[in-house]
């Protein structure tokens, strides 16, 4: 029963303070764009490389990529759809075909595609369809946009091998296809975990993604 009243207790909150991936319009915190270029100039990109997902709501699929070592920086946006130059609005209302879904740029040298992958399934519901959590619709969708053939068969065979662990009883229904274009958010997304902790963890909690996390793979992830 205290179980039932703590799931009652959130989900009362969640609603209360509308925690919804869009549920926030822009202007909410300043332009960071000189830090983006004074960091730009510091990092050699040459040789570094970059993965591309789609996990639902991009603000709780940056922290686990920004934790890792080897991972340069990692910026929010959108992808997997035609439209050019989309906003947040249009994404997150379902007006483009285009994901919510995150750069990650990594040093090869530190870090495999292949842990960056483990990364990715850890923290999505590779056999839910119809978005991510609560957050429902094409543009929430779990996708690993590979760059190039070796990225595409170390996806494929990622799934495979996650198939194969019985982990799950449903089957994996996450999209794998060819990177075309990433189109970096709105400042006040990026690192949204960083500017805005308490609705960030609240909403972490009530979309059933923190629950659902630590239900599937237990200890086998840091918290936030």
């Amino acid at each position: 029963m205290n179980d039932i009243i703590k799931t009652l207790a959130i989900l009362i909150v969640f609603i209360a303070v509308g925690l919804s991936c869009s549920s926030i319009s822009g202007n909410e915190t300043k332009d960071d764009s000189e830090t983006k270029e004074q960091k730009m100039a510091v990092i050699d990109y040459e040789n570094l490389e970059k993965a591309y997902f789609a996990g639902g709501c991009f603000w709780c699929m940056q922290p686990p990529f920004d934790r890792l070592e080897g991972v340069v920086e990692t910026w929010v946006g959108y992808s997997g759809g035609t439209e050019k130059d989309p906003t947040y609005n249009q994404v997150a209302s379902g007006q483009t075909s285009h994901a919510e879904a995150i750069e990650v740029v990594y040093d090869p040298e530190k870090i495999s595609y292949e842990k960056i992958l483990e990364t990715f399934w850890i923290n999505v519901d590779p056999t839910q369809a119809n978005g991510q959590f609560a957050d429902k619709g094409r543009q929430y969708r779990a996708a690993i946009f590979y760059v190039g053939e070796p990225q595409k068969k170390k996806a494929e065979a990622s799934i495979k091998e996650l198939e194969e662990s019985g982990k799950f009883n449903n089957p994996i229904v996450t999209i794998v296809e060819e990177f075309k274009t990433f189109y970096r958010g709105e400042d006040y997304h990026q690192k949204y975990y960083e500017k805005n902790p308490i609705h960030y963890n609240l909403y972490k909690k009530g979309s059933g993604r923190e629950g659902y996390i630590k239900k599937t793979w237990k200890d086998g992830f840091p918290d936030d």
